[in-house]
């Protein structure tokens, strides 16, 4: 028999499954409880027994897809196969592949502050004034975007060392963000390039290993 606790969590995955859904299909924009409500199969006033408003439900994907991104980090920085830089590499390349997979929901990661889901602009400080409605936890999002920073971090220090990770940190997301984004306006042609964001991140390792071991 199924318990009301589980009957809960089960209507609350359908969401934010449908939720992801709808955003990856129309952007933000696509996204309300009632259209939600109807893609997931929930009776009309489930979503809002989940969910403040659209604000905390598209929060909690987000805090989501953080969380998805922490755990593969985490796996590759435990990974004892890989190398340094393969494990670098692979970091990078799995925040692209949110740009690339998703699109709209990458955007999301990366908004500026004091403005709605819907609109341009969100940031990690409004994430964690809004996230999860009533039962949720603001600051779930904060601590996800966190653990997946933390994690980035020690891959890079495994590279560079502790002293100089934050500054080739910082350095190489940024480069990332770049490429996720030349590649979603469609700038990164590889007809004008002559490359791939691919193997831009590839050279990025090469330049930051190489840049550190003398810094």
């Amino acid at each position: 028999m199924v318990t009301r606790a589980e009957s809960a969590a089960a209507t609350r995955r359908a969401l934010l499954d449908a939720a992801a859904e709808l955003l990856d299909l129309g952007g933000p924009e696509a996204v309300t409880l009632r259209e939600v409500g109807a893609r997931a199969g929930v009776t009309r006033g489930a979503p809002y027994r989940h969910f403040a408003g659209k604000d905390s439900l598209l929060s909690a994907v987000v805090a989501e897809t953080w969380e998805r991104l922490g755990d593969q980090v985490h796996a590759l920085r435990t990974d004892l196969a890989l190398s340094a830089s393969e494990r670098l590499c692979g970091a990078l390349r799995a925040l692209i592949g949110v740009g690339r997979d998703q699109p709209h929901l990458y955007q999301m990661l990366f908004r500026r502050r004091g403005h709605r889901p819907g609109e341009r602009g969100e940031g990690i400080e409004r994430v964690r004034r809004q996230l999860c409605g009533p039962e949720g936890d603001p600051a779930a999002a904060v601590r996800a975007a966190g653990r997946f920073q933390d994690e980035f971090l020690a891959i890079v220090a495994a590279l560079v060392g502790e002293r100089n990770a934050r500054h080739y940190g910082a350095l190489l997301l940024t480069s990332a963000h770049g490429i996720a984004g030349m590649e979603l306006s469609g700038h990164l042609d590889t007809d004008t390039w002559r490359t791939t964001g691919d193997e831009l991140v590839n050279t990025l390792v090469r330049m930051v290993a190489g840049d550190g071991e003398t810094a």
